[in-house]
């Protein structure tokens, strides 16, 4: 047990919980909103950056733009829009320094339990830092924990596994002492993070293997892209890098929106771009079919066509078959043929959750976010002044998590007007209100999330629809007049409908 001691920051007036591109985001905003306020973030980990500082597997980079990626405070100033992992870190580091945000993280502090009492209007944190037992008070709490289980990967079974005489490798939890010069690697997977692995890998690997179950799309942006090149030449400074966000928010849209409208289009363009780069060896079918429809999974990126010319190297190759079992010295597949190789990477998914597996309690009450619905997908029904990041499936994850952050600020000042102490989303007719996806994508690992009840609701009529589209929650939040439907503010919350 472990012993429970003061702490002489223990009361603030915002705590968030985590330390990567979310938290820091919203101190930096909540500071810039609401200077007079403090705040504190706990970092359950000894190094801030979270995914990015998390992730060490070879070529670990961005699947999105730095340009939206990035802070819109403190832009991303590099030509390259895709950045690698240390580069990221590294940016963010200078970020949380230049304005004095690594004053406010508390470095090896986990939260386990958030608490709120109605009595004192409070949520009470417990905290392990450093195996000793600390409480933080606040009067409203902000989480920033990803969509990601930082303890745990994604379960996969794969039969016959532990037989393998081989070394077996997940990229979450990639070994820092993995020697693969000149080994035979097969790759479990076809999303990003074994489209990451492939080009990463051939260089040093004699021989690299993508063995997929079924394929995802590939969308190549150029190396080169002259429209950047042109805003960077003739755009004044201070307006350059707020031009490049939109450019790529707007263009983004535009390539999504055109997927979904006109799927057989899409598809037949993301076949041109890829036959173009396939060596003749490799045919586009079936390696390159996916069963579903542009964007209803998420599309993996191949910056410069690097995942191309990894195959066109001649050390890598691409199987797409079901796995019979896995012996001594490789796998069975069920075809009838056989891969042999020294190392598996089991690059087939992460596991998902929205709370970074907080226990979150009201008036004594336990709450089970799965049963609960989201508030404009950024705060929890019948739970005040609570309010958390999460990216769109469809765009950055900072757009989503600024989004939050913003809405958040929104009601904080509505508060302040009112005069008020807490607001808690309250859904008035839940029984008029149409259970839909939370998050629009069929991924296998979101699927599963789902079945394990480890996501939140979403309903068919706002304020609890599903966030889809920054542009507009941008333009609600910029110009709309109206941001409190569904909320109710008092110095009591409503939680008669807690349980």
């Amino acid at each position: 047990m472990v012993p429970e001691i003061n702490s002489t920051d223990a009361n603030v007036d915002v705590l968030i919980i985590g330390a990567g591109i979310s938290g820091i985001n919203a101190g930096y905003r909540i500071h810039e909103a609401f200077p007079q306020w403090s705040y504190t973030i706990l970092e359950a980990r000894e190094e801030l950056g979270g995914t990015w500082s998390l992730f060490q597997f070879p070529g670990i980079r961005s699947d999105s733009d730095l340009h939206t990626f990035g802070f819109p405070w403190d832009p991303w100033t590099e030509d390259r829009p895709i950045a690698d992992g240390p580069s990221i870190l590294k940016y963010m580091k200078t970020v949380v320094a230049k304005h004095g945000i690594d004053k406010h993280i508390k470095y090896e502090h986990r939260a386990t339990k958030l608490e709120w009492s109605s009595g004192n209007q409070r949520w009470t944190a417990e905290v392990i830092a450093n195996g000793t037992k600390k409480k933080y008070v606040s009067k409203f709490v902000f989480v920033g924990t990803g969509i990601f289980d930082y303890n745990e990967g994604q379960p996969s079974t794969i039969p016959g596994i532990e037989n393998f005489e081989g070394t077996v490798a997940h990229p979450q939890f990639w070994p820092s002492d993995l020697d693969y010069d000149n080994k035979r690697i097969i790759i479990i997977g076809s999303g990003a993070t074994a489209i990451t692995l492939l080009p990463a890998l051939t260089d040093r690997a004699s021989f690299v293997t993508m063995l997929q179950r079924s394929p995802s799309y590939l969308f190549t942006p150029p190396s080169n892209d002259p429209v950047d090149n042109l805003i960077r030449k003739f755009c004044p400074t201070r307006w350059m890098y707020k031009v490049l966000r939109w450019k790529y928010i707007v263009g983004f849209m535009v390539i999504y929106n055109f997927s979904i409208w006109f799927p057989e289009a899409a598809k037949k363009l993301l076949r041109q771009s890829t036959e173009s780069q396939l060596p003749s060896n490799i045919p586009f079918d079936p390696h390159f079919v996916p069963k579903y429809n542009p964007w209803e999974q998420r599309m993996c990126v191949a910056p410069h066509g690097d995942f191309f010319a990894a195959l066109r190297s001649g050390n890598a190759d691409i199987v797409t078959d079901h796995i019979d079992m896995v012996d001594k010295a490789g796998i069975v597949l069920k075809s009838g043929g056989r891969l042999d190789t020294d190392i598996i990477v089991t690059a087939t998914g992460l596991k998902l959750t929205v709370f970074g597996q907080l226990e979150i309690v009201v008036d004594g009450r336990t709450i089970d976010h799965s049963d609960k619905f989201t508030w404009r997908g950024s705060a929890l029904q019948d739970v005040p002044n609570f309010f958390f990041a999460f990216g769109y499936t469809n765009a950055s994850w900072t757009l989503g998590a600024d989004t939050a952050t913003l809405l958040f600020l929104r009601v904080m000042k509505e508060m302040q007007d009112r005069g008020v102490q807490c607001m808690v989303p309250t859904m008035e007719s839940p029984h008029a209100i149409k259970e839909v996806p939370w998050l629009n994508l069929n991924s296998n690992y979101i699927q599963r999330a789902v079945k394990d009840r480890r996501l939140p609701k979403a309903g068919d009529i706002a304020p609890w629809k599903p966030r889809s589209s920054y542009i507009q929650d941008y333009l609600s939040l910029s110009w709309g007049s109206e941001v409190t439907a569904g909320l109710k503010f008092g110095p009591q919350p409503y939680s008669q409908n807690v349980a």
